[in-house]
């Protein structure tokens, strides 16, 4: 597995990558959550933050992280690779080059909550709306130093 950039050539394949993984994992969003998230995702997400995508030997990604700062704003798998650390990959390249890192996770999505608490996250707080006041709570979790 190699990591590296994201550039624009690969967002039609990241969008691809977090609708089946949404699909897969956020049981609790309805299909005109998702339909609604998507071109946000497009136009104003993946552009906004700094993207590394995990590819295999023929360069196909395989998943990928959006970082903040400190922040992981999003990190998704391909729902096929699943289990296969490419998510802890993931994390470990980018706490490599921070010297912290926080998350806000989908309270309703426990396979998620599962993956940072065992990678060694711990919550430090809870908002019963998500980022953008939907009923959709979110926990929020820090990696100690």
């Amino acid at each position: 597995m190699i990591i590296r950039q994201a550039n624009a050539a690969d967002h039609s394949l990241l969008l691809d990558i977090w609708l089946r993984a949404v699909r897969a994992t956020h049981h609790f969003l309805q299909a005109s959550d998702i339909d609604a998230l998507l071109p946000q995702l497009r136009d104003v997400y993946l552009p906004a933050v700094e993207l590394w995508v995990a590819v295999d030997a023929d360069d196909c990604p395989q998943g990928f992280i959006g970082l903040n700062q400190h922040h992981v704003e999003m990190l998704f798998i391909d729902p096929d690779l699943r289990g296969q650390g490419i998510g802890r990959a993931l994390l470990d390249y980018a706490r490599s080059s921070r010297s912290a890192l926080s998350v806000d996770v989908n309270e309703q999505n426990p396979e998620a909550v599962g993956f940072y608490l065992h990678y060694g996250f711990v919550q430090t707080g809870r908002s019963a709306l998500d980022g953008e006041g939907r009923p959709f709570p979110l926990l929020h979790m820090s990696l100690p130093g």
